[in-house]
């Protein structure tokens, strides 16, 4: 199989790295398109790579076709590739709100799937929820998952709604919890601890909370119960949290995200 991404900013030079090592690329190089040409010179040194910035040089010769470039340069994509496509291609776009079928009219191709990746697939530890066209086989979506699987885990949704509630919950998300870690670390600091100490005292407790969560069933309801004690110190943080309604607030901020690929996907 010939894989191409286009676009080698953060998302596409991170799933390029992992599907670089698939075996489904046989001999095959995974071929990477940039217009940068610092970016590219760069890029040239990676050994499992073949870097180009023409694209016509390839293109043709690509099965699959992944899009990885920031959602208001798709039209000139479209406009600049579209007679170079064919109708076995399979095309995966990693765009935030760029439909599925906005892909196919544009490139006018039927092979579209539709994925939302997350930041922590930098570190094999990402997820991404996936969605493709009736025209995209089984066989075909089972190919695209493990390419997917590369840097962390997938899950395949029912439809595109889904794709835009993902970019709500872990699309954007991580960026939540930086908000969170940065709030705590700001407190850490104020109460006296070094940088040093402020970083290891809230890194490690959001890695141990989270191996907590993944090795049990218990729900984050459960958990917070068995921390916080009757008129104890954790008691006093989570009534701060409640009185202050930082819930709901959390859950409006995913909403906002979710609706903001709606409207981008409207554009």
């Amino acid at each position: 199989m010939r894989l191409l991404v286009i676009g080698a900013g953060n998302m596409g030079l991170t799933y390029s790295e992992g599907m670089a090592n698939s075996p489904l690329l046989s001999r095959h190089k995974l071929m990477l398109y940039d217009k940068s040409p610092e970016l590219l010179v760069s890029l040239s040194k990676i050994e499992h790579f073949d870097v180009y910035d023409k694209i016509e040089d390839c293109l043709p010769k690509a099965d699959v076709v992944f899009l990885a470039i920031k959602p208001y340069h798709c039209e000139s994509l479209f406009e600049e590739i579209k007679l170079l496509v064919n109708k076995d291609q399979i095309f995966v776009s990693i765009m935030a709100g760029v439909t599925i079928n906005k892909i196919q009219q544009g490139l006018e191709i039927k092979k579209v799937i539709r994925a939302m990746p997350n930041l922590p697939a930098q570190v094999g530890k990402g997820v991404t929820s996936y969605t493709g066209a009736k025209e995209v086989s089984r066989v075909e979506l089972l190919m695209i998952r493990s390419l997917l699987d590369t840097t962390g885990e997938s899950i395949r949704v029912e439809n595109e709604n889904y794709i835009d509630a993902s970019t709500g919950i872990s699309g954007s998300g991580p960026a939540y919890v930086f908000y969170f870690m940065q709030s705590m670390l700001e407190a850490a600091l104020k109460m006296g601890f070094s940088p040093n100490d402020s970083k290891v005292l809230v890194s490690k407790t959001f890695e141990g909370a989270v191996e907590l969560f993944n090795q049990s069933d218990l729900s984050p309801e459960t958990w917070m119960d068995r921390v916080a004690s009757k008129g104890g110190t954790t008691r006093a943080a989570l009534d701060s949290m409640e009185d202050n309604n930082v819930k709901e607030l959390i859950k409006d901020a995913a909403y906002a995200a979710f609706d903001r690929a709606v409207e981008l996907g409207k554009q």
